[in-house]
């Protein structure tokens, strides 16, 4: 397997400022939280014995972070234990310290003679790394550790769907699947007199938190941190790649690796998925199937939220779905929900109804059901718009893996982002609809029901 050193078309000099004289060289780690196949960490490390010196790598834990809740911070606390472990191995110092995140790098930064930090596609987290870059007198670096093709170096522009990214993604994606090397600090850090708090028990720190605690964590289903991804990666790739091809479509079945969560808060590299993935032999087409949705799709998705503005709102879907879903606004709707009835799960779907308990309880949901779920508040709510201000803030709530680009995404195909024009329907119009009808025929739903209802009484039992 071939190794490399950080890429260059993943690095992203975000200032002027030349290096200078400190105590150390800042990681401000953010959205890459793990010490394994991180290119932002090994750049940092590299850089602190180019330059002689211990590296910090720090994190900034804030109550307020958008839209999360108890089930989220757990979730990351677990994984940022693991790491925090994983570092001091290497010599490394980890510190968690409260605060918000950039005003944590900003503090901490007067120290430094670099800092180096990760890459979020998302507006704050862009907004984020400027501010820092724009306050501290040193050269900030952030590097792209969460994308195997760099979202710069796949396209410079909004693709329409996955059709026009393919390509651009596959073209380059050999270039970015190697190995990356790792790197000894020359210098340990253990030493270094920065004080953080505590990582020793994430559920006793959530509790402390001011957040919403009203969301359950789930430890007993998704517990976070980078073994536990591993765990599932390679269970997938000795038991499961045979079938994924077939049976990934069927949300009765458990023929997926259950990444998704572990991606959003960069617990493992998408890299070292691919890779791993990629070496399994005999299984060619389920090794492309997967590569599609973790390169491809994925790769749409992060296309989607940095150069899409308001990805998160009504108005970035294309021009023919906002106007077909407006003619239609008016449509008289056989049934309506609010969203309380909607997180209850009280309707008349019994495979909806099924749906949101297993995200509800979970916070995880089958990618089939996930789109079945999103068409079906689009054809029950009062007005388009206000399904998709239902259908995003009920994602983000509950899923682990929400309110990051896939969410953002995928929430807007349900409304036809990425999507082509379809036959001309009620409420609709000429968006993709999907009906109950569908489920029976592509798969076992009522198996999928009962699977659903033996995990929620495994939640609730525990």
């Amino acid at each position: 397997m071939a190794s490399q050193l950080v890429h260059e078309d993943r690095v992203h000099v975000l200032n002027d400022q030349p290096t200078r004289d400190g105590d150390y060289v800042l990681y401000w780690m953010q959205q890459s939280q793990r010490a394994k196949q991180n290119d932002a960490l090994e750049y940092a490390v590299r850089l602190a014995n180019d330059l002689d010196q211990r590296l910090l790598v720090a994190f900034g834990l804030m109550d307020d972070y958008p839209e999360a809740n108890a089930r989220h911070y757990q979730f990351m606390l677990e994984g940022l234990q693991e790491t925090q472990q994983d570092l001091h191995s290497r010599k490394i110092k980890f510190v968690l310290q409260f605060g918000h995140p950039a005003e944590v790098a900003t503090r901490l930064a007067k120290d430094a003679s670099a800092i180096v930090c990760d890459f979020g596609y998302l507006r704050h987290q862009r907004q984020w790394r400027q501010q820092v870059a724009e306050k501290v007198d040193a050269r900030v670096v952030a590097v792209e550790a969460d994308a195997v093709v760099p979202v710069e170096a796949a396209s410079d522009k909004a693709e329409y769907a996955a059709r026009t990214i393919r390509r651009k993604i596959n073209e380059r994606r050999d270039e970015f699947l190697v190995q990356l090397k790792p790197n000894k600090l020359k210098k340990d850090s253990l030493n270094l007199a920065v004080k953080g708090e505590s990582l020793d028990d994430p559920a006793s720190l959530v509790a402390t938190l001011d957040i919403d605690q009203s969301v359950r964590p789930v430890p007993q289903l998704f517990r976070g941190g980078t073994s536990e991804a591993e765990r599932r990666l390679k269970k997938f790739c000795r038991q499961l790649i045979g079938k994924y091809d077939d049976m990934r479509s069927h949300p009765e079945t458990d023929y997926t690796t259950n990444l998704s969560p572990y991606l959003h808060f960069g617990q493992i590299s998408p890299v070292d998925a691919a890779l791993r993935v990629s070496a399994v032999k005999g299984h060619q087409e389920a090794t492309e199937s997967f590569l599609e949705e973790l390169l491809v799709r994925r790769g749409l998705s992060q296309n989607f939220v940095y150069f899409e503005p308001k990805y998160d709102q009504f108005n970035a879907l294309p021009d023919w779905a906002r106007e077909t879903l407006s003619d239609h606004a008016e449509d008289k709707r056989d049934t309506t929900y609010t969203r309380r009835q909607l997180e209850a799960a009280e309707t008349h779907d019994e495979y909806w109804n099924a749906a949101m308990r297993e995200m509800k309880h979970t916070g995880y949901m089958h990618n089939y059901m996930r789109m079945y779920w999103g068409k079906k508040i689009l054809e029950w709510s009062k007005n388009p718009k206000q399904a998709h201000r239902t259908t995003l803030a009920i994602n983000n709530k509950y899923f682990l893996d929400g309110r990051d680009a896939n969410s953002f995404a995928n929430v807007a195909w349900v409304f036809g982002q990425h999507d082509r024009a379809w036959q001309e329907r009620a409420v609709y119009g000429k968006v993709r609809a999907m009906k109950a009808s569908g489920l029976e025929r592509k798969c076992d739903i009522e198996s999928y029901v009962h699977k659903v209802d033996q995990l929620v009484a495994q939640v609730s039992d525990d």
